[in-house]
């Protein structure tokens, strides 16, 4: 690993091996949960892309705007949303972050500008680009995350966001989370040409492609990112080089990748790569990986043990919010 400019304190490779292990462990609960039918529709799990999520949070402000996907838990555990709240979202309760009227695909935190996760493939990159432009009439020194997969490569919005974005200049930090499949097909299978770092580098905008298995290098990649827009650059692309350990949702039979392929991604995880390399640089120990570990677990339980005594919805009440004249100003 090289990773120039980053302050490797051992408080902050800690509160790294923490975020990642929280959103695996609540992903993984998720996926019991889903099995056990607490959880109902759909759910797309973010286990093995959690470096990229972590490392591209540890760039952002608070006041700047983040634009996720519909996998989008560990986008939204990493900016701060309360883990309580997500879970009793994806119960559908009236303690969750939409009033559960959101589900896995819809989270939305105002306080902490996370904008919402979107159910429609490349659907965030306008509303991204608006976001930042907003910022930017009003003088705000705020930079726009906006998460998408590479199948969002193929969608017009994805060519009108980046070419707006470079032609106004706008705050927009573009996150691409390549994981080779998209929804099922394979990305050499896909596209005519796979660098798609080099496609949003047409647009002459900073490109490059990142290891997305490596959460220092993504973090690293991050701050030199926003660090540019803040300095008045304009847009910056990521690509981000990663790989999915479940199917593309809980619906899908995966059978378009060998089992041997992911097996062999697994033993090159994030979250298993980051602990070899602190524990061969005697950074971090065994102790405190338990310790850690511990108190992952018992926040799940506890996340989970609130969404379990919240509040479902009321039948009469299931057509409010529905019209403008219902949504609370």
């Amino acid at each position: 690993m090289s990773h120039a400019k980053l302050r490797l304190d051992h408080a902050h490779l800690l509160h790294l091996m923490r975020e990642l292990l929280r959103i695996r462990v609540f992903e993984t609960k998720c996926a019991e949960l889903y099995q056990r039918e607490k959880i109902r529709g759909f759910l797309h799990l973010y286990d093995g892309e959690e470096a990229i999520a972590v490392g591209i949070m540890q760039a952002l402000r608070p006041d700047d705007a983040v634009v996720a996907t519909y996998r989008e838990h560990g986008q939204a555990l990493a900016r701060g949303v309360p883990m309580d709240r997500i879970m009793a979202e994806l119960y559908g309760r009236q303690e969750g972050l939409c009033r559960g009227r959101g589900g896995s695909m819809h989270l939305f935190d105002r306080e902490r500008r996370f904008l919402g996760g979107n159910a429609i493939v490349g659907g965030g990159l306008p509303l991204a680009v608006g976001t930042a432009l907003g910022d930017s009439m009003q003088g705000r020194d705020a930079v726009t995350a906006c998460f998408f997969g590479e199948g969002a490569v193929d969608e017009g919005e994805f060519h009108e966001s980046l070419n707006l974005a470079a032609l106004w200049q706008l705050p927009v930090l573009f996150v691409c989370e390549n994981n080779f499949y998209s929804m099922g097909m394979a990305l050499d299978r896909a596209e005519s040409n796979p660098d798609i770092a080099a496609k949003a580098a047409s647009y002459g905008m900073p490109s490059e492609a990142v290891d997305g298995m490596d959460v220092l290098a993504v973090e690293v990649a991050a701050r030199r990112a926003v660090e540019a827009i803040r300095g008045g650059g304009g847009p910056y692309f990521l690509e981000c080089r990663g790989y999915r350990f479940r199917a593309h949702s809980m619906f899908d039979a995966q059978l378009y990748r060998p089992r041997e392929e992911i097996e062999t991604w697994k033993e090159k995880g994030p979250i298993a790569r980051f602990r070899h390399w602190l524990e061969d640089s005697h950074l971090v120990f065994e102790d405190e990986f338990t310790r850690l570990e511990a108190e992952v677990t018992d926040e799940v339980a506890a996340a989970i043990a609130y969404a379990e005594a919240g509040t479902p919805e009321a039948v009469d009440d299931l057509t409010r919010f529905v019209t403008l004249d219902e949504v609370p100003q």
